[in-house]
């Protein structure tokens, strides 16, 4: 299997649609893309959204006090953003999602109905539709531990190199991690994942 045949589809439903000129693309290389992508989409929204400079805000979401956006970040109709979260470095969050108080969000998209309680980190990540993240799960986006930064990813049993070394994983919509739970860099979970409250995902192992 070619990493090529990884298609976001197959595990975030809504991306296509709301992304369709990236869906030839893998996941870590639209993180990569971050805020190139959402810079030109925010050119094109509708006259919905209040936007000031590179943050975009529909008029039906709320955004509570002493929240940090640092765009391009877009936030959709519906969303809830909790008090003191920090968004920044080209961040999607799409209709009816939450982030809940405390949260840091850095250059992912986030698809429609998607939950952060509180104090959850995201890197560079792609989340599905209906994800729930419990309070203080983390999806890690970095080798801090190791020389070699570089990120591998496994697809199906097999074990390819993204080439980057910040990606944070691909999580399929409907998928639950529990609270303090942590994914490691270039974590895969397929639609209606349970992650454990406590449980570590590492999917890639390197020598010591």
């Amino acid at each position: 299997m070619s990493p090529d045949m990884l298609r976001l589809s197959d595990y975030v439903a809504r991306f296509n649609t709301l992304f369709p000129d990236l869906s030839h693309l893998l996941p870590w290389q639209v993180v990569a893309a971050a805020s190139e992508i959402l810079s030109d989409k925010i050119k094109m929204l509708p006259h919905d959204y209040a936007v000031q400079g590179l943050v975009a805000i529909h008029k039906d979401a709320r955004v509570e006090e002493h929240v940090i956006l640092k765009g391009p970040v877009i936030i959709c109709a519906g969303c809830f953003i909790g008090a003191h979260a920090y968004i920044r470095n080209g961040v999607y969050i799409g209709e009816k999602t939450s982030i809940g108080p405390g949260c840091e969000v850095k250059s992912s998209f986030i698809m429609p109905g998607a939950a952060l309680a509180h104090f959850n980190f995201a890197g560079d990540s792609i989340i599905g539709s209906g994800v729930n993240m419990e309070a203080g799960s983390i999806i890690a986006n970095h080798y801090n531990e190791r020389t070699d930064k570089l990120i591998d990813v496994m697809l199906r049993g097999h074990r390819y190199a993204t080439g980057i070394t910040k990606f944070g994983a691909l999580v399929g919509d409907d998928t639950r991690i529990g609270a303090n739970a942590v994914l490691s860099p270039g974590t895969i979970l397929t639609p209606r994942s349970i992650v454990r409250r406590l449980e570590l995902v590492e999917q890639v192992t390197y020598p010591a």
